[in-house]
């Protein structure tokens, strides 16, 4: 049953602290009339931001404008979990879907941001949170704990064993203790940050560089051409470049809409209970997260608090962004809440501060991809399927290397060079969604009870194993 002071609302906590807490930010208006500039940046979340703070640092004699339909960090930036870690945890599935070799590249290439993001983060006179300690995944229930195996199997194969190191159940209550813990991982690679505070400092350092931000500035269409057309509702931008950086918004464009699909996540933040942190033993500050395929997600934050999330939300009908399920989905919420209350019981009496809900930009097979789009310069990135702090700088790379037309460590990555496959179609994509997603998460949830689910639940969530689907397979 959900709580009372548990019904989803925007804007995030992240985002209500940081603006609430900020100090000193530069004014960033509309934009109004008619700019001129080399570069011009639709989305002003990390993406838009890590390209522009990018291309300033590589191409300094490039003029570059980002505009926001919001304001900067509002939102899947400032909606997220804040954790921090790149994709050694996902070389299994990246190994079957784009080879061992480019697996490692992607990862390598997300150790590489771990530490751009850290350089930024940790500067002097920046305090976003940063708290490095590492990232742990835990067996919540028997049927888990046949992946734990699969993740130090992989790691050898590959050549990479120091990448994860097996936890026995005594080892994970060293990290945090609770009774329905297993076995678990401890993953290196990995910090917690408060998002919306990084993302707000990531407007102030572009704007510092010389970008010329514009807030409460939706682009109304684009014109590609040479130059291109960026038009706003009170003006518009002229550049040789753009670079789309919208997150699920990009599915409205017809060379992406076959690539990807909406779904949606769901958070909570508690009040703040460092006695039953400190009664877990959750003394340090790794980020954890269970072994289901709609995964449960949770870190503390500097103060106290518990941020519980649950990645199973809502599928959008025909990439509709404006779906209030993705938002207001009272059914996912109350999910991350049971959620908090089974894992984590020392919390089972600790009110609830914020729900919020928001869109996940979900690939075909849930990595990002960065492009341009054939016979223009109009660059775009998106796909991170729920797995964004850390691939948004390396987005941000890959966007940049795109606009400057350079051969680099970052536009040759499998993340902008593999071949990019169709989803099934509407309204097959939506119908098989759901049922597909209603047996994946009966399976589950009966998993973490020792039951076995019913034959149709199990029936649902073995089709995109038996069609060979890259998404959805458990």
């Amino acid at each position: 049953m959900l709580s009372s002071s548990a019904t989803p609302r925007d804007p995030s906590w992240w985002f209500d602290e940081a603006l609430r807490n900020e100090r000193g930010q530069p004014e960033a208006p509309p934009l109004s009339g008619p700019l001129t500039v080399d570069v011009a940046i639709v989305g002003g979340g990390f993406t838009g931001l890590w390209t522009a703070l990018a291309l300033r640092e590589r191409a300094p004699h490039l003029s570059v404008a980002l505009i926001e339909a919001s304001l900067c960090g509002s939102g899947a930036s400032g909606k997220n979990g804040g954790k921090v870690h790149g994709y050694w945890a996902s070389l299994a599935g990246m190994a079957a879907n784009i080879g061992p070799d480019g697996a490692l590249a992607v990862a390598r290439a997300g150790t590489r941001a771990q530490d751009g993001i850290r350089a930024f983060a940790t500067a002097p006179g920046r305090d976003v949170w940063w708290r490095e300690s590492g990232n742990v995944r835990v067996s919540a229930a028997a049927a888990q704990d046949a992946k734990l195996r699969m993740y130090v199997e992989t790691a050898r194969h590959l050549g990479v064993p120091e990448s994860v190191q097996p936890l026995t159940p005594e080892e994970v209550a060293e990290h945090c203790r609770s009774p329905v813990f297993r076995g678990g991982l401890f993953f290196p690679e990995g910090a917690n940050v408060q998002p919306a505070r990084l993302a707000r400092e990531l407007r102030r350092a572009a704007i510092a560089a010389g970008v010329k931000v514009f807030e409460k500035t939706p682009m109304t269409r684009i014109d590609a051409g040479t130059p291109n057309r960026v038009v706003c509702p009170n003006g518009e931008i002229v550049a040789k470049e753009v670079v789309l950086a919208t997150n699920i918004e990009l599915v409205k464009r017809k060379e992406i809409a076959p690539l990807m699909t909406v779904f949606s996540s769901y958070a909570l933040m508690t009040q703040p209970a460092p006695d039953k942190l400190a009664a877990m033993n959750w003394n340090r500050d790794e980020g954890i997260a269970d072994l289901r395929m709609f995964v449960h997600y949770f870190r503390k934050t500097i103060d106290g608090r518990v941020l519980m999330g649950s990645g199973s939300g809502p599928i959008s009908f025909g990439g509709n962004t404006a779906n209030p399920q993705l938002t207001t989905d009272g059914a996912s919420a109350a999910r991350a809440e049971r959620g908090l209350r089974r894992l984590l019981p020392a919390f089972a009496d600790v009110a609830i501060d914020r729900v919020w809900g928001g869109g996940i930009d979900v690939s075909f097979d849930r990595l990002p991809f960065f492009r341009t789009v054939p016979g223009t310069r109009v660059h775009y990135g998106c796909g991170y399927s729920g797995h964004g702090v850390n691939p948004t700088y390396i987005g941000g790379q890959c966007l940049a290397s795109l606009v400057l037309g350079t051969k680099d460590e970052w536009s040759s990555l499998p993340l902008c060079t593999r071949e990019l496959k169709s989803l099934p179609p509407e309204p097959f994509r939506y119908v098989g969604g759901r049922f597909v997603r209603w047996g994946i998460l009966g399976c589950e949830e009966a998993e973490e009870f020792g039951k076995s689910a019913g034959f149709f639940p199990r029936v649902a969530a073995a089709i995109p194993k038996t069609f060979g689907l890259r998404i959805g397979t458990r």
